[in-house]
């Protein structure tokens, strides 16, 4: 498909059939083999789970097995199209988990979990979790997906407090995992601690909330965020939860005031918000991740101008510039980690330890073989290289052992796990893929 238009004739025709199915993992060719799939000999599989619950992650595929869930609420940037227009993007994302994470997910599309039991109108959370509980014991994890804000935090933290397989919404944590990457990475670029930078943040809904979150938790001191109404402040009335835990002391009052000498900008918001001006005015060294899609806040090309010789960061959600936060540099890894050593949730210090070990490598020589798939580009760690590539196979080793060693020593995960047996295991694994 590498040179084939990507345009509405050739999507279409790539997504006849859907792009998932079922592959056995056992041989089925003789009558033995029949025997022990099904009856008689399935009886005793179930005997040894009924008698001793958690012999399910040894005799299933529980263990290795994720939901890709979504009512359909917020697909995309397309919005609340309903759950049955969702199932593309929900196929999409299990063949990223198998692609890249070796992870077998399967979508879960769920229609009637709206307030009114319908297909419209806004998401009703005691419905999601109500079905999620309902199907959980399939599988080891739940990947939540395209569920509006702000139901879809109350879904996540209810359903992460209630299952002891790991929850993880990717709309809220993903771009967090991948934003925080590339802001280590400035931060050794530009020699300033990350507890010294001034970031500005503009968009507050899922994403945005949940990058300040992991913003804080990775060091950043100086935050402030913005929504459709300016900065969000502690002297605002009209502040839910999640805005009301990021609201600072200040006299800023809109985006541009609050960007005047900062160093970074993180933008999950909408198109051309942010001017050349606006840059103009940021500290020296700036960063700026514009992540709007299709339409960042600012364009490149526009940044460029401003900067001329002058060293600054930028990067963005699209594929054709360099610096893409891309998600899928985070989920597949993330749940191999946490599959991998039974952990109970994705926690705050697994997500860290997968920045951390994200901007880590993207610091090492790059391979030749990844280095041949984007010609167009010179990757080598600087301003215009400091997130890895999707198809870096380093990533399943690197991420996924961080995250798993993160779960043990947060005690997310059992403390007697062999960590090295671990990576062993996912080095061999990725040799053979």
């Amino acid at each position: 498909m590498a040179n084939v238009p990507v345009n509405r004739e050739t999507v279409l025709e790539f997504h006849k059939g859907g792009k998932v199915g079922v592959r056995l993992v056992k041989p089925l060719k003789t009558p033995t083999d029949l025997c022990l799939a099904y009856t008689p000999g399935v009886a005793h599989a179930v005997k040894e789970i009924a008698a001793r619950p958690e012999a399910v992650f040894g005799y299933t595929a529980k263990r290795s097995l994720v939901a890709v869930v979504s009512d359909g609420t917020a697909i995309l940037g397309l919005g609340d199209l309903g759950a049955a227009a969702s199932i593309p993007v929900m196929e999409g994302k299990a063949v990223l988990f198998k692609a890249f994470g070796d992870v077998d997910a399967w979508p879960v599309p769920l229609d009637h979990c709206r307030k009114d039991g319908g297909n419209t109108g806004k998401t009703d959370p005691q419905r999601v979790i109500d079905a999620v509980m309902a199907l959980a014991p399939m599988y080891g994890g739940i990947n939540l997906e395209d569920i509006a804000s702000p139901a879809c935090f109350e879904i996540e933290d209810r359903l992460d407090a209630m299952l002891d397989i790991p929850v993880f919404h990717d709309d809220q944590w993903g771009t967090a995992v991948i934003t925080v990457a590339g802001l280590l990475n400035y931060s050794h670029l530009c020699g300033r601690p990350v507890s010294g930078l001034r970031v500005v943040m503009n968009g507050a809904g899922a994403a945005g909330i949940r990058i300040a979150d992991m913003c804080k938790a990775a060091g950043v001191k100086d935050l402030v965020m913005c929504d459709t109404k300016g900065v969000i402040h502690a002297g605002r009335t009209d502040l839910n939860v999640h805005k009301r835990r990021h609201a600072v002391g200040t006299g800023l009052r809109t985006l541009q005031e609050a960007l005047r000498g900062t160093h970074v900008f993180i933008g999950v918001s909408a198109a051309d918000s942010v001017t050349a001006d606006d840059v103009r005015g940021m500290a020296e060294y700036p960063a700026i991740f514009a992540m709007a899609n299709p339409d960042p806040e600012i364009r490149p090309e526009i940044v460029a101008g401003v900067m001329g010789t002058k060293p600054y960061v930028m990067a963005t959600g699209r594929s054709d510039y360099p610096n893409q936060i891309n998600n899928v540099l985070g989920f597949p890894y993330l749940f191999r980690g946490a599959l991998d050593v039974h952990a109970r949730t994705i926690g705050t210090a697994m997500k860290v330890a997968a920045s951390e070990a994200l901007a880590a490598l993207a610091r090492e020589p790059v391979p030749s073989d990844v280095q041949a798939l984007y010609p167009q580009e010179k990757l080598l760690f600087g301003n215009g290289y400091i997130i890895p590539k999707p198809f870096d196979r380093r990533l399943f080793v690197e991420i996924s052992y961080a995250v798993a060693k993160a779960a043990v020593e947060s005690g997310a995960a059992p403390a007697d796990t062999d960590l090295f047996a671990l990576k062993s295991n996912l080095v061999a694994r990725n040799a053979s893929r």
